[in-house]
């Protein structure tokens, strides 16, 4: 009785995985792709965080130095580490292209 309620267990949660997306099992390039693109995106989420903060704090200055300078240096970083971003992206792209020619 019990190795039937264990299989009818087991295939509801393949059905649910299914269901979800995660029924067919991923190569590992695959899962390692997955996760750069979302660590990506969340350094994309905090660039774009960090430019609204910079504007936010150039629009705010009224006109006095020092805070236009602490603006400025934001969103100078802020563009910075973009290029930091894309150009990560390019390299990972790459190699996991090259990884993935050699292994097929």
């Amino acid at each position: 009785m019990s190795n039937t309620l264990k299989e009818v267990v087991l295939e509801y949660l393949r059905i649910t995985a299914e269901a979800a997306g995660f029924g067919e099992p991923r190569s590992i390039p695959e899962i390692i792709g997955t996760l750069i693109a979302s660590f990506l995106s969340l350094l994309g989420v905090i660039f774009l965080c960090l430019i609204i903060y910079g504007g936010f704090l150039w629009m705010t200055s009224n006109g006095k130095e020092e805070k236009v300078m602490k603006a400025k240096k934001t969103l100078t970083d802020a563009v910075i580490g973009l290029i930091i971003i894309f150009s990560a992206y390019g390299i990972t792209a790459f190699v996991m292209n090259a990884l993935v020619d050699v292994t097929t």
